[in-house]
């Protein structure tokens, strides 16, 4: 099977590697922004797809449709975002006689509307949040539904995702404004500016299992993920498993979620959402019918590779474990990396990678695209790759994680890596105390204002390495045979080397 990724960045080296230890060849598309990308100098073929703007490329399907035929691909796997959960594109896939690698577009199209979502795992059995069963008319209507169950209520896109067309609404004067706003984000977000509400729940967690589902009646999960810090309802930091699950809870949540995906026939992977309140009551957020992007702490946990289950359930083989034989061993933190400058409210930061030096060691995973001299676009989303770390126990997974950071650097751009630092050590989230109004109650402390005071030293500083660098590349003259110095004698290591008695 040939597979074309329809997607860039790290994800399509995620899903290129993953196919390549399958024995799989793949194909690349691009845009002409990422004709240098790593996901392009890794696949067997690549062909580009035009202009940087996503629908003139990555969101473009007859463009993605006709690159598979003339490299005669046999599958399409869209990773996460752009064409992932479009119910179009998967029907589109498969009208062409090919493989999409994910499900069925009857299911993205019933887990994607929210509303028909709702109705369907709540018929399940499944508890979802007090909501509106149908589209609001106006903002009289969702006036009418926060009047009978009391503020705070949230307006949300029914074709929403990736925390695009969402508000808050905490008083009656709100509600007008708040929905022109959250249905014209939902319009240029998904092409449709339908809006339900919901009853908001104050400072809950946002959990989420991991599900598997292989065309012979199998559906699995593995466990749970903690994603409760988020900003602007994106989440930065996940980890497995939550500090606030215990054994009893996870698995009731997992045969909830399992209860979800059967409801609908599901198949190959997939992610059940859910909002949890202080006394661990639960409810059905969403359904992501598709691969998440902190499926990795998952992988790592479960000793599993969630890629390469979903290309054997798309050859039609079964689920590799069963669910009595899917156990969970030590802990997992993901941190995502992004472009964005924390000191002007999180802008994104495009720009040419100069320097880049990558952490490692034991227990560290950094799924990436990324290499000096590559230009980062301003096109796309600005996460540049996710950093796991795991250990024996969270403790541990969180040393690991600090540390791996404390080697990560990046210049030229801009990084959020400093502000996850600060986050990580925040007593809070150490002890795993914390919801998702974390960020918004500690953001002033987290995103240090007075650090602005030390970029001009800071600069300097970079100038003036970047200067050593320089030098260091130059050629230099080679010294005449015996002529020049020991390195070890220079490196002041040949005395400890005669002390010590080895390496």
């Amino acid at each position: 099977m040939k597979v074309l990724v329809a997607n860039r960045g790290e994800i399509a080296v995620r899903i290129v590697r993953a196919c390549r230890i399958e024995g799989l060849e793949t194909v690349a598309v691009y845009s002409d922004v990422d004709r240098a990308s790593l996901h392009v100098r890794m696949a067997n073929e690549a062909i580009c797809l035009g202009p940087p703007a996503p629908r003139e490329s990555y969101l473009h399907i007859g463009k993605i449709i006709d690159a598979a035929k003339r490299t005669g691909a046999d599958a399409i796997h869209p990773g996460y975002g752009f064409l992932s959960e479009n119910a179009d594109f998967a029907q589109a896939v498969e009208d062409a006689g090919l493989v999409f690698i994910g499900p069925t577009a009857a299911q993205i199209r019933t887990m994607g509307d929210k509303i028909s979502a709702r109705r369907t795992v709540s018929a399940a059995g499944v508890p979802v949040v007090p909501g509106t069963t149908d589209p609001l008319a106006d903002p009289a209507a969702a006036a009418r539904f926060a009047a009978e169950t009391g503020y705070p209520v949230m307006l949300k896109a029914v074709a929403g995702g990736g925390g695009k067309g969402i508000r808050i609404v905490k008083d009656p004067a709100e509600i007008e404004a708040a929905f022109a706003r959250a249905s014209s984000e939902a319009l240029h977000a998904f092409g449709n500016p339908a809006l339900y509400v919901e009853k908001y729940l104050e400072n809950p967690r946002h959990i989420e299992i991991q599900i598997l589902a292989d065309t012979h009646g199998n559906t699995t999960h593995y466990g749970e993920r903690e994603c409760s810090i988020q900003r602007r309802h994106q989440k930065i930091i996940e980890e497995t498993p939550s500090a606030f699950v215990d054994e009893e809870m996870r698995q009731k949540m997992g045969a909830t979620a399992v209860s979800a995906a059967k409801a609908i026939g599901y198949r190959n992977a997939g992610t059940v959402e859910f909002l949890v309140d202080r006394d661990r009551n639960f409810f059905f957020l969403e359904m992501n019918t598709r691969l998440q992007v902190e499926h990795p702490v998952t992988e790592m946990v479960y000793r599993a590779d969630l890629v390469r289950e979903q290309l054997r359930i798309a050859q039609g083989q079964r689920v590799n474990r069963l669910q009595h034989e899917i156990r969970r061993m030590g802990h997992a933190i993901e941190a995502r990396i992004y472009a964005e400058d924390p000191q002007t409210n999180f802008l994104p930061s495009p720009g040419r990678i100069d320097h880049l030096e990558l952490p490692g060691g034991p227990g560290v995973r950094l799924d990436h695209g990324l290499f000096e001299g590559i230009e980062i676009p301003l096109h796309y989303d600005p996460m540049l790759g996710k950093l796991i770390a795991f250990g024996n126990s969270r403790e541990s997974a969180l040393r690991r994680l600090k540390q791996a950071l404390r080697e990560f650097s990046v210049t030229g751009i801009k990084t959020i890596i400093p502000f996850l630092m600060r986050v990580l050590d925040h007593p809070r989230f150490v002890a795993g105390d914390f919801d998702t109004s974390f960020l918004d109650r500690h953001m002033a402390d987290l995103r240090d204002e007075g650090a602005g005071r030390f970029r001009e030293a800071a600069a300097i500083a970079a100038a003036l390495y970047e200067e050593e660098r320089a030098k260091a590349r130059r050629p230099r003259a080679a010294e005449p045979a015996g002529g020049g110095p020991d390195p070890w004698v220079a490196a002041g290591r040949r005395e400890a080397m005669g002390q010590g008695g080895g390496r």
